[in-house]
């Protein structure tokens, strides 16, 4: 993987502080990342994919349907 050396120089006094090693800092980034940003990623594609695949709900409907159920008028 390349790295910017000023990221890298992050990576490295990081790695320094917590007398671990880059890969160990690294590897924390990334899993920080993939549970942050890259969950919601994920996330969004499968929305996607469930809308393409008719997995969906036209929100004018259920806003609908919640005010039939609240007004008591549900079948």
């Amino acid at each position: 993987m390349r790295l910017p050396s000023d990221v890298l120089a992050e990576i490295e006094q990081i790695a320094e502080v917590c007398e671990r090693s880059r890969s160990w800092v690294m590897v924390r980034a990334l899993k920080s990342y993939l549970a942050g940003e890259g969950r919601e990623i994920l996330d969004l594609a499968r929305a996607r994919d469930d809308v393409e695949a008719g997995r969906a709900f036209d929100l004018d409907d259920v806003i609908e349907e919640v005010e039939t159920i609240v007004k008591g008028t549900a079948a």
